[in-house]
């Protein structure tokens, strides 16, 4: 369903198809305006302006967990949290030929960001790659061509598994880890285990997302507040591969986090999958 209070105006649906697949999709691979993709600017001509905007303009939508109320993924069962998922890949894809980018998250608790406590989810529908996830998407690229064909997160994992002392589990499907430099404690990733660059396109890492939850709900003696968006391809990227990430609300960033992009964190994301690890005892 639409948001109350959407953070992106609905776009006509002419105006949509004229401007946002002229912009996004028959573009050339170097010269995408600078406001949609801003890492693919090479090619713009004139002086660079130092104000520049755009209307934020796509789609914002709310998307109930279940009908019973809860406050946390956590609470759900087997069957109803593949639901969840299967809704969110659903409506990714319902939107992803006419968006740039498609970003999924779950915000739990008010210090993450949730004014609703009934669990649910928010999709954006952008009309723009944001910065960050273009620089993933270029670091992927450079790392591809760089080794003849590898894939960075696939090799990420790799290395994860034969280190094991960031993994906290693994299925045939996807592994949890706490990342290498994770920006605050308990910070967690699922990573499918074949390369896949679109989530909404795959089918796995659902059970692997759920055992995440579960292992912070057991550590922390119930769900704690959390943030949870899934990382996937921008629209016409091949060289990518969508990770779901969690963020326990756990410490809060200061001064010096926010005014140097420098971040701290107390507790090494080795012990943290250690704690984690001992949490979900031998279900994994």
């Amino acid at each position: 369903m639409p948001n109350l209070f959407p953070v992106l105006a609905a776009v006509p649906a002419d105006e949509q198809r004229a401007t946002s697949n002229e912009q996004r999709v028959k573009a050339p691979e170097t010269g995408l305006a600078s406001s949609v993709d801003p890492l693919r600017a090479s090619t713009r001509a004139g002086e660079p302006s130092l104000f520049g905007s755009q209307r934020a303009e796509g789609a914002h939508e709310v998307i109930v967990h279940s009908p019973e109320h809860a406050t946390s993924l956590a609470e759900l069962d087997e069957d109803r949290f593949a639901g969840v998922v299967a809704a969110w890949r659903q409506r990714m894809h319902a939107h992803a030929e006419d968006a740039s980018y498609v970003h999924v998250i779950v915000n739990e608790g008010p210090d993450a960001g949730a004014s609703l406590e009934h669990s649910h989810a928010q999709l954006y529908a952008m009309r723009f790659v944001p910065a960050e996830v273009a620089r993933e998407r270029e670091r992927a690229s450079a790392y591809h061509e760089r080794t003849m064909g590898g894939h960075l997160l696939s090799d990420v994992a790799t290395e994860e598994v034969r280190r094991k002392e960031r993994l906290v589990a693994i299925d045939d499907e996807a592994l949890l880890v706490c990342p290498w430099a994770s920006r605050s404690p308990f910070e967690l990733r699922v990573i499918p285990r074949h390369p896949a660059p679109a989530f909404d396109d795959d089918e796995t890492g659902t059970a692997m997302i759920r055992t995440a939850l579960r292992a912070l709900a057991a550590l922390f003696g119930s769900p704690p507040q959390l943030n949870l968006w899934v990382r996937t391809a921008p629209h016409g990227t091949d060289e990518f591969c969508w990770h779901v990430d969690i963020l326990p609300r756990v410490t809060v960033r200061a001064g010096f986090e926010l005014g140097t992009g420098v971040e701290v964190n107390i507790y090494p994301p080795e012990r943290a999958a250690a704690d984690l690890r001992d949490a979900l005892g031998d279900d994994h």
